[in-house]
């Protein structure tokens, strides 16, 4: 997985007014869930805040990062473990992180990547991608920036679901019968299938 610095500044004030106020000044309020737990058994919590310029290569990408976010001057790695869009302007309102270590797996959604010139649609049929990323929990140095699925033998009317799929060191959390990609009957084929039938 590739990694990309983010800077942002601790924030004293949290309320309502100071949020606004952040807004307004084109910056975004941010939480870090760290590795220390609070007496509650909670997750302590780091309210800093960053620009939206610091997170556009962050949000606005196909790809996936782990972030080395430097809150004045301090580094931690963490990954984006959620983010709020306001609905109208689709602004950036919030974002979560998680502070991430070598030891203890983390769940993420990693993009999917179809290869190979389906059996399917040299028969006339149309590939269609179903799920565009997969939920997978690993250690995050054993993450790819893909999850490669190759298609090469997949038939007309056939589909690949999540229970075929198998990575080295990943867990797949989807549902096992969830369907990643299918080659569709096309009008074409359906036409080439009933002539052939004849």
């Amino acid at each position: 997985m590739k990694s990309i610095e983010i800077k942002g500044s601790l924030r004293t004030e949290t309320g309502k007014k100071a949020t606004h106020s952040l807004r307004q000044n084109n910056g975004v309020p941010c939480v870090l869930y760290g590795m220390q737990k609070d007496e509650n058994g909670n997750q302590v919590a780091t309210h800093f805040t960053v620009t939206v310029d610091g997170l556009r290569k962050l949000v606005y990408t196909p790809h996936i990062y782990v972030v080395d976010l430097n809150i004045d001057g301090k580094i931690v790695n963490a990954i984006m473990k959620d983010i709020q869009f306001h609905p109208v302007t689709d602004a950036i309102l919030h974002v979560d992180f998680l502070q991430i270590n070598e030891e203890n797996p983390i769940v993420m959604e990693v993009p999917v990547q179809l290869e190979g010139l389906a059996e399917g649609v040299k028969a006339g049929g149309k590939l269609a991608l179903q799920i565009r990323k997969l939920k997978v929990k690993a250690l995050y140095n054993l993450i790819p920036e893909r999850l490669v699925v190759n298609v090469t033998n997949l038939g007309l009317g056939k589909t690949i679901k999540v229970g075929e799929l198998n990575y080295e060191g990943l867990t797949l959390l989807n549902a096992k019968e969830a369907v990643v990609c299918a080659v569709k009957l096309t009008r074409a084929a359906r036409g080439a299938q009933a002539a052939a039938g004849k």
